[in-house]
């Protein structure tokens, strides 16, 4: 069975997205169409889709006579974007602590170790990703968790370009406190604690 055209534009847009947040699309670069529908064996239409889905969420622009490109990374843009999170972050905190399960739990803990195992600095971005959704997407406010998820894309561009040389394998004792405050219900502990998580992932991030 073929895939519909709205699966097909989610498939480009995951793949696309990806390569730009690792830098293997680089700044300026041009999405040419014809060439992403030859990749993808497939029309224009669901190209497009993509497209447009990745200018949405800020990772492309549309220039007049220049077509649609990879969007510039503004190192000026780092502190909006924290400033962002930690509010937005601190918001859905507040609410998913007093939601996890016991199952939501176990998947926050699991991603928490998945990601202090990983070997190579774009394993870990996707499993630092993969942990802060996991405790803070119990909140059950998909628009709020929407708008997190692309400031976390939009972070994680800014982090893979700063961080290539420092990166070391490390545990993150920040992320085994903010879930253990969570476990004991603790949200306020728990969003000041993230609040500087974050806040220090920035300064690392300007070095």
């Amino acid at each position: 069975m073929s895939e519909t055209p709205a699966i097909t534009a989610d498939r480009i847009y995951d793949t696309l997205s990806q390569r730009i947040i690792r830098g293997e699309l680089a700044p300026g670069e041009k999405l040419r169409q014809d060439h992403i529908a030859r990749e993808f064996d497939t029309s224009h239409v669901p190209v497009r889709e993509a497209l447009l889905k990745l200018q949405a969420h800020g990772l492309a622009v549309s220039q007049p006579r220049r077509g649609m490109r990879v969007s510039a990374l503004d190192p000026a843009e780092l502190r909006e974007i924290t400033e962002m999170r930690v509010v937005l972050e601190d918001l859905a905190l507040h609410h998913a602590c007093f939601q996890m399960t016991n199952a939501d739990f176990a998947k926050a803990d699991a991603a928490r170790k998945a990601c202090d195992e990983a070997e190579d600095l774009p394993t870990w971005e996707a499993r630092n990703r993969a942990f802060h959704r996991a405790i803070l997407a119990p909140c059950g406010m998909p628009r709020l968790m929407a708008a997190i998820d692309d400031l976390h894309m939009a972070s994680a561009r800014h982090l893979l370009a700063s961080w290539q040389s420092g990166w070391q394998q490390r545990e993150d004792k920040e992320h085994a406190a903010i879930l253990m405050l969570m476990r004991r219900r603790d949200a306020e502990g728990a969003a000041d604690l993230l609040r500087r998580h974050l806040r220090r992932a920035d300064r690392i991030s300007r070095r």
